[in-house]
């Protein structure tokens, strides 16, 4: 199949996910097992997998070589929504010299001496490379809003606690993102929107399975009792920061095949638009090319 052909039937199928604008936005709306009626056996979707890997890898090519712009991805999502498997998979083809994954625990002394978008202000991808970002600065409006008493750790002073503090923390997000888009950041913010029921028996399967005991801590089943809490934060932190320069996935988490594929092709889809070509190599520099040629064929 064509390249271009690749994604081309796929596309159709990132855009029921693609939240540009919180105005009514309800996460109820978005169901975590929906595949679009995509039926794809595990052989056939590895190989769409595979070819948009390898499309992606020639675009990430173009966008080292033309250091312009920059790409970050965000992911988010509840214990067990497979953010790690999700990165694995569809950057498995991306020279690691472009690519940058950080992932945010708990805060440092030193981080939490300083406001708190600063540790993740000092992880931005570099002209040129793709940043990801395996939960971001929303954890600031997620776990630290189900969990207010994080706060105390923050040190803020105290006439900045009020309750306008979560609707602050957003539109500072918001602001932020804005300025990264004008100096040239790509953004694009997954949200692995995993079923209930889903996370049970996938923790059911780390606890059954030895080989799969270290991925499970006490903290993920207490956590999993905020679980409403928890989508209500989301719900308010996608309406609030979703927009054209910034989008939001909402990508069905259930099936982590069809997860793959509308996480790829969105990152295809995001770059493709910016029409990359590798710089072009002026008069003087072709000359001195041939020049250099001519030199190393003429060596005995």
């Amino acid at each position: 199949m064509p390249r271009d052909h690749i994604f081309e039937r796929f596309e159709k199928y990132v855009r029921p996910f693609r939240v540009s604008s919180g105005k009514g936005f309800r996460l109820k709306d978005f169901d975590p097992k929906d595949t679009c009626g995509l039926q794809l056996a595990k052989s056939e979707a590895a190989e769409l997998l595979q070819r948009g890997t390898e499309w992606l890898a020639e675009e990430q090519n173009l966008l080292y070589a033309q250091d312009r712009w920059s790409l970050l991805l965000i992911f988010q999502g509840m214990d067990a929504a497979g953010k790690d498997s999700t990165i694995k998979h569809v950057m498995s083809g991306i020279n690691p010299q472009g690519v940058q994954v950080f992932s945010f625990k708990q805060p440092s002394t030193e981080e939490l001496s300083h406001d708190f978008l600063w540790r993740h202000s000092n992880r931005l991808p570099e002209r040129g490379r793709i940043g990801i970002f395996n939960r971001s600065y929303y954890e600031e409006v997620l776990v630290v809003r189900v969990h207010p008493h994080i706060l105390d750790q923050q040190r803020l002073p105290p006439s900045r606690v009020t309750r306008r503090i979560w609707a602050e923390r957003l539109s500072d997000i918001d602001h932020f993102e804005e300025y990264l888009c004008r100096q040239g950041t790509i953004i694009l913010k997954f949200f692995l929107n995993l079923s209930r029921g889903e996370q049970k028996k996938r923790f059911l399967e780390r606890l059954d399975k030895p080989q799969k005991n270290w991925k499970f801590s006490v903290a993920d089943a207490r956590e999993r009792g905020y679980w409403s809490a928890y989508m209500h934060a989301y719900e308010e932190a996608i309406r609030a920061t979703a927009s054209k320069n910034a989008p939001w996935f909402i990508v069905p988490a259930d099936n982590k095949w069809f997860t793959r594929l509308v996480v790829a092709a969105a990152i295809v889809e995001a770059v493709e638009e910016l029409h990359l070509e590798y710089p072009r190599v002026s008069r003087e520099k072709k000359q001195e090319l041939r020049a250099i040629r001519a030199a190393l064929a003429g060596e005995r």
